[in-house]
Order: structure tokens, then sequence, then C-alpha cells
């Protein structure tokens, strides 16, 4: 994985700040998915300010590299970017049997294909554009209902069994759910 691919600080000065940590918001550790420079600039660095820990992917291929590497407590991802999609991430993330909650932040849900398949699901939804309020809301929300401070690191796991889905209807093979 190349340094630009992961965005430790966009900004020194946020960066080298000790962040604003209070007994209500213990650290976690967030990866930011976002292919649009100044949204990721500015949910990177206002989380920042509320005393998360927070890495950047430009995309869900970086963020699926660095979901390899390190243990977060949340994923937020946009859909609509290059190479992988938030969709595809999320179908990556339920295939490697991860629990980890994701938040989409993107300017059109993907209704259909949560439709379709019900298991993608992000754990919350925010629709572009959307205020820092409203994120740090939903942030604080996942996290507390996740009660993911007590759970263990994520890390995507091979599972000890591989299925084949056979179907002539490609959204059916693609949806299967990996249990």
């Amino acid at each position: 994985m190349n340094d630009n691919q992961i965005l430790p600080a966009c900004d020194p000065a946020v960066r080298d700040s000790a962040p604003l940590q209070s007994q209500t918001n213990p650290l976690h550790r967030i990866l930011v998915v976002e292919d649009d420079i100044s949204i990721r600039q500015l949910n990177t660095e206002g989380l920042r300010r509320s005393g998360y820990e927070v890495d950047a992917a430009e995309d869900g291929e970086a963020a699926w590299d660095a979901l390899q590497l390190e243990s977060y407590d949340l994923v937020i991802t946009d859909n609509s970017m290059p190479k992988v999609t938030g969709v595809e991430l999320l179908e990556k993330l339920r295939a490697a049997r991860l629990t980890l909650p994701v938040i989409m932040a993107t300017g059109a849900l993907p209704t259909a294909v949560f439709a379709r398949c019900p298991w993608l699901q992000p754990d919350a939804t925010l629709l572009k554009p959307y205020t820092s309020a409203e994120l740090l809301r939903t942030v604080k929300k996942v996290l507390r209902e996740g009660n993911v401070a007590a759970a263990a690191p994520q890390r995507p796991t091979r599972s000890p069994h591989r299925i084949l889905a056979v179907d002539e209807d490609s959204d059916l093979r693609r949806c299967t759910p990996m249990r």
C-alpha cells in the first residue's frame, strides 16, 4: 500500500494537535473512505477534533488494503467511487465475516441493491450533503449501539468453507449471503 492511498492527517496543525478526548467519547479507530478529497479532509479533521483516531482511504480498494493491515472500530464509506464502490466494499466485509459497523455516507443510496441483498445494509446511512454535527451524531450512535468498545479488533478471517452459488440470475449469484 502506498502513502497516497491511506492518508493519516490532512492538515499538520490538526495532526499534531491533541484530540479532544472525553470520558463520554472513548478513543475509537475509524476508517474514512471517500474519493472526494474535500469531503475526506472535512470528515477526517472533524472526527479527529472530536477525539477519534482516523485513517482515510481514497477509494474502496485502498480501504480494503488498510483493513488487511489494521484494525478499525468503524468504517465510513461513500458508495460511488472508482475501483471498488462502497457496496463492493460491504460485500468484501461480509464475505470475510467482518462484523465491523459501517456508515454509508453518499449522495444516492443504492436502495435497489439493499432491497435485493438486505445483508449488505450498512449500520447507518447519511445522505450528502450532511453536516459535521450529523456525522458525529451518527458515529456516536453506531459506536454506542454496536458496543464496539467491548468488541475484539476486526480483521478479515479465512472461512473454513467455500460455497459455490450456481444460478442463471447474475443478481442472485452476486448477492448470495456468505454465512
